[in-house]
């Protein structure tokens, strides 16, 4: 994990303390408590003394933490504070999913260890290692930042992708991970219930197109079943700092299962921004750094995942607009948290009107456009 993923986040200051019994004043639940985190360590060697502990990441759902602890550093990822949805942030499932992948081709950090014990620091959680490199959200690593260096950061996140959709998930032990079959009527199932349990007022866009996605739905199982990561997009990765331009991890597989790959090829298309794509909203602000020259455009991506993988295209504006309206779903759960006060991010306080003009983009992109332009997935 790289602290420069959004940068290093400010700490409540009852985020951490240092026992359980400091915390019993507080109104609200710690997210670290060191003395039992650090007995645990001391179980699995790794690192030895005292524990600095920063939050990394741009904090938005799972909590993720950089322990400095002598010459270690580890990085740590736990539920946010609860309420939460029910089979949401399962942290535990992520560490197997990421352990599994280990030494295939899949790009993904090393798992250290795995806590089971909500006792230990108040939710389950899992460690692993801190991967060196750069998250590219609204800038470029300097030696990086030319035409073709931009072109071969875009080429390297499709590579890392068809790579993931590679791997033989069964080899690895993933069965039952997730249904290889009905994956996509299992998605508009569960994210439309997701909506009745997150939402905080009516958004009429988000019912309509959920109607609309359940109306022309693709073909069930027309394209076999992969690992799917579930939120691929480039601020999801780690390219090593120095060129030529190398994706050395994917993070963040909270929401990853078995399931359509074309589903994560719709998802990038959705966050993926390009020079004449009009500005704001959720794209504009996790991807607007493509807009830049070198980058590949949509329908370069998707001809180099085709050449890549060999699975033939269908029309991804269906994906697409899942992509938007699960999106929508799932944010306006952390605003919700946001509300509610289960969380300090003030990212996520100030969403609720994004929330629903991300519902119209939806709405727009099934129309076949966006941003008044004809759509180009």
């Amino acid at each position: 994990m790289s602290d420069s993923q959004t940068g290093v986040r400010p700490a409540a200051n009852d985020d951490v303390v240092d026992s359980h019994e400091q915390a019993q004043g507080n109104e609200r639940a710690p997210l670290l408590v060191l003395e039992p985190l650090r007995a645990f360590l001391d179980e699995h060697e790794l690192g030895e003394g005292t524990i600095e502990a920063t939050p990394i990441g741009d904090g938005h759902s799972n909590v993720t933490y950089l322990l400095r602890r002598g010459e270690r550093e580890i990085v740590l990822r736990r539920p946010p504070r609860p309420p939460l949805p029910p089979s949401a942030h399962d942290v535990l499932r992520e560490a197997r999913l990421l352990a599994a992948l280990h030494g295939t081709a899949a790009r993904v950090p090393t798992v250290l260890a795995t806590c089971d014990d909500a006792q230990v620091i108040g939710a389950p959680f899992y460690l692993m290692e801190k991967v060196q490199g750069e998250v590219i959200v609204s800038s470029v690593p300097a030696a990086l930042d030319t035409p073709p260096q931009r072109r071969r950061i875009a080429e390297e996140l499709i590579d890392a992708l068809a790579d993931i959709h590679g791997v033989d998930w069964r080899a690895v032990g993933l069965d039952g991970f997730g249904k290889p079959t009905g994956y996509l009527e299992r998605q508009l199932r569960r994210f439309g219930g997701l909506w009745e349990i997150n939402k905080t007022r009516e958004i009429e866009q988000v019912e309509r197109v959920g109607r609309w996605l359940a109306e022309h739905m693709p073909p069930p199982d027309a394209t076999p079943a992969t690992i799917v990561h579930g939120d691929y997009r480039l601020g999801n990765t780690i390219y090593a700092a120095d060129p030529p331009a190398r994706l050395a991890a994917v993070l963040d597989w909270e929401m990853a299962t078995i399931g359509d790959p074309l589903a994560d090829l719709g998802y990038l298309c959705m966050m993926w921004t390009e020079a004449e794509d009009p500005g704001g909203g959720l794209r504009e602000h996790l991807g607007r750094v493509t807009r830049q020259e070198g980058f590949l455009t949509r329908a370069q991506l998707i001809e180099r995942y085709e050449q890549r993988t060999g699975r033939s295209m269908r029309d991804l504006r269906w994906y697409t607009v899942l992509a938007i309206w699960k999106t929508v779903v799932f944010m306006e759960g952390n605003y919700r948290r946001a509300v509610t006060g289960g969380t300090d991010d003030p990212y996520l306080k100030a969403f609720g009107d994004g929330v629903v003009e991300l519902a119209m983009q939806a709405e727009e992109v099934a129309g076949g456009s966006y941003g008044g332009r004809p759509l180009d997935v």
